[in-house]
């Protein structure tokens, strides 16, 4: 009963990291993203990991950034950009590039759609489309 019970409960956990999908305009899969911080290409191959102290690394665990609040760091703590609780991605210099929607929708600063992240988080999102290219 006990080893029925254990394997129940990590049946469970397992459900709770599910992944999400990054797609094209075409909706093809790019990425996925599964709820604690793994980024995989299309071919299953891990490319990033987003730890929960906002540390970003590449699939070589090598440190290439942070996530702080709304601001994206290049590994020198440099900014590289922001994401605002609206959606709305800046560069470092403020300047608009880019929009996530409610829906996941993911715009250029035109408007013109990039693809999708529905159910990401904006900030892993905006380091797909628009600050990291994994």
């Amino acid at each position: 009963m006990k080893k029925l019970i254990i394997a129940i409960g990590l049946l469970l956990c397992g459900g709770l990291v599910k992944a999400q999908t990054v797609k094209s305009t075409t909706g093809t899969t790019r990425f996925t993203v599964s709820s604690d911080g793994v980024i995989k290409d299309r071919l299953s191959n891990t490319v990033a990991y987003i730890k929960s102290n906002g540390t970003i690394e590449n699939a070589k665990y090598t440190n290439i950034g942070y996530i702080r609040d709304e601001q994206i760091e290049d590994a020198n703590y440099s900014t590289i950009g922001y994401v605002k609780k609206d959606g709305t991605i800046q560069d470092r210099n403020y300047s608009i590039i880019g929009y996530i929607k409610k829906d996941g929708t993911v715009q250029d600063r035109n408007h013109s759609n990039l693809g999708s992240a529905t159910g990401i988080k904006k900030e892993w999102a905006a380091l797909i489309f628009f600050f990291f290219d994994f």
